[in-house]
């Protein structure tokens, strides 16, 4: 066996299943879960259409570097979408199965697994970031996020000994959970750390089109643009239809970027076996091509967020995020940790919601996730508004 497996830790909703073991929630209250972030929107009929229309495709084997279609279509979205110049449809574009499977794969591609190198992630994290990084041989170095830094992470802290080992940083903007976006300033920080060091920047974007102001989220290739780092040197984008189009299940998504990472993460997935089905690169090609379903798709989530965000306020420290569909809430006032207070909630009004703690680790003498619980706001308002109106009540029940 892989002897890197043994490091893997649960993923966290094994984790939130071993925290309920033994509970039976409320049986008076239906169930509702803001535990997993899966979006509940249906998925575009014109998608559905797209993918039906061309079943014929399964009769032939696709290209792992999909169709010249497909990734003139992400190279066009990519232009529109972030006011740059398209980037080279056939040499900066790799369509990939879903963002989560390329960002394992790519620290595979990137990382000398005889060079004991560092992966810097953000804490709290997306956990594969943390699986990539040990079972390519490497360790993760975390950087918490800070509250009193809209949850960006201070890289300035990191000492220069740690930067000298580090092969890969993993950025998740807008974040998972914390919904925070990196701006100018912080990715000319990355850029320039990255330019001393010669470190791979993975940058996950896959929250990029949910967002709850007036502006959208700063993209890493657009800001590489405004920087003029228009070679987009040791620079890779992750994005995703999952979120944006409510297409979990189709797994599709891209990566965009430096030509000579490209070129060898093209020759990584050629053998792992990555390619997209046909049928799927064209329902995924009307998807990229349209945007009136996004805009639909981000007023649902404005709407729910601007309802249920200020029933929560009185009784948990919760904001607005930047961006994305999940509440990261401050539980401490309730007097219980966020696994007590995920157990609780569960038990007594049977709302799953996952403790933070799940989601980041000790670091630098902390638990940043620790006292905080991610809420996924991903169902239909009404439900939305239910499950927090039962956390209203049993934080009333918790203060009398």
């Amino acid at each position: 066996m892989n002897p890197h497996l043994a490091k893997l830790q649960p993923y966290p909703f094994e984790k939130l299943r071993q925290l309920f073991a033994g509970v039976t929630p409320n049986p008076a209250l239906k169930p509702i879960s803001l535990g997993i972030g899966e979006p509940k929107h249906p998925t575009p009929a014109f998608i559905k259409q797209a993918l039906a229309d061309h079943l014929g495709g399964l009769a032939a084997y696709p290209a792992t570097a999909g169709s010249e279609a497909l990734r003139a279509a992400i190279a066009s979205w990519i232009a529109r979408r972030y006011g740059i110049p398209a980037p080279d449809a056939a040499t900066q574009v790799l369509p990939v199965n879903g963002s989560r499977e390329a960002l394992f794969a790519l620290a595979q591609t990137v990382i000398d697994p005889a060079a004991q190198s560092l992966v810097v992630c953000p804490n709290p994290f997306y956990q594969i970031y943390e699986g990539a990084a040990y079972l390519a041989g490497a360790t993760p170095y975390f950087v918490n996020s800070d509250p009193a830094r809209n949850f960006g992470c201070d890289y300035a802290s990191v000492p220069d000994a740690v930067w000298q080992r580090v092969a890969l940083l993993y950025v998740c903007s807008p974040g998972n959970p914390t919904g925070a976006v990196l701006d100018l300033d912080a990715w000319r920080e990355l850029f320039a750390l990255s330019e001393r060091h010669g470190f791979v920047i993975a940058s996950d974007e896959c929250y990029s089109e949910i967002y709850h102001g007036d502006t959208a989220p700063l993209g890493a290739l657009q800001a590489a643009r405004q920087l003029g780092r228009d070679d987009y040197a040791r620079l890779i984008v992750f994005s995703s239809l999952s979120k944006r189009s409510n297409v979990p299940g189709m797994r599709s998504g891209f990566v965009a970027g430096d030509a000579r990472l490209i070129k060898q993460f093209l020759l990584y997935r050629t053998y792992h076996g990555g390619a997209m089905a046909p049928p799927v690169q064209q329902a995924s090609i009307a998807a990229w091509s349209d945007e009136a379903h996004v805009e639909e798709n981000r007023a649902q989530y404005r709407a729910k967020f601007a309802a249920i965000t200020p029933l929560l306020q009185p009784w948990l420290d919760v904001q607005l995020p930047d961006a994305g569909f999940y509440l990261w809430a401050d539980v401490s006032r309730t007097g219980l940790s966020d696994t007590e207070f995920a157990r609780r909630l569960y038990a007594d009004y049977n709302v799953t919601v996952l403790p933070g703690s799940y989601l980041a680790r000790e670091a630098h003498g902390i638990n940043p996730g620790a006292g905080r619980v991610r809420m996924a706001l991903v169902a239909e308002t009404a439900e939305g508004l239910e499950a927090a109106q039962r956390i209203v009540q049993f934080c009333q029940t918790l203060s009398a």
